[in-house]
């Protein structure tokens, strides 16, 4: 994944919606979109994973999960004027096998790639509707050692702690869009594939 790249305050990474850096996407296909709604606004992006070096695995707790092999599909939600991007990661049958939101300082927009600046907190939703939360430490440990000051560290955990109420309320209706998203930009990368056949 990509790392720390210029522009970014301090302590902070920037990552971009097509995972340009990331060497265990050998093939893929790309697409985004910009969305202005009630619900949403923002760019959503969709990377298909046609062929990868090798699957990527996660544990929480007693269960492990795949999240990156062939033919999985990552969907991302950067909101204009949040401080959260979401990532809902489907298998290669469509099935979505986690949501993953990490909090973030910024988000905006580069060479037509949409960007955030990771802010280490993270929090994971899965299917069965339970909370993981994860790098509280690392978040700490950024706090002591003057990697971040007490302003970011404050904004991170608020902003963790308001968005983990609103999912425990069934209240973060960004969750509830990802299959409908995700749907409208398969549909232009189906479009950009009948264009070159």
């Amino acid at each position: 994944m990509s790392g720390k790249s210029k522009g970014c305050v301090i302590g902070m990474f920037r990552r971009y919606g097509d995972r340009s850096g990331w060497r265990r996407i050998i093939q893929s296909e790309y697409t985004q979109s910009f969305i202005e709604k009630k619900e949403f606004t923002g760019y959503i992006t969709l990377i298909n994973m046609l062929k990868v070096t090798n699957p990527l695995w996660v544990q929480y707790g007693e269960n492990k999960i795949c999240v990156a092999d062939d033919n999985y599909m990552w969907l991302q939600h950067f909101p204009i004027g949040k401080n959260y991007a979401l990532t809902t990661m489907f298998d290669a049958n469509g099935e979505i096998v986690q949501w993953y939101i990490d909090i973030c300082y910024e988000i905006g927009i580069e060479n037509n790639i949409p960007w955030m600046d990771d802010l280490i907190l993270d929090i994971v939703v899965l299917p069965t509707g339970e909370i993981v939360q994860l790098d509280e430490e690392e978040l700490e440990d950024a706090l002591e050692n003057a990697v971040i000051s007490k302003v970011i560290y404050d904004l991170a955990r608020d902003e963790a702690a308001r968005i983990t109420a609103l999912i425990k309320e069934e209240q973060f209706t960004l969750l509830d869009l990802s299959k409908v998203h995700k749907e409208l930009l398969q549909g232009n990368l189906q479009k950009v594939e009948n264009e070159h056949a």
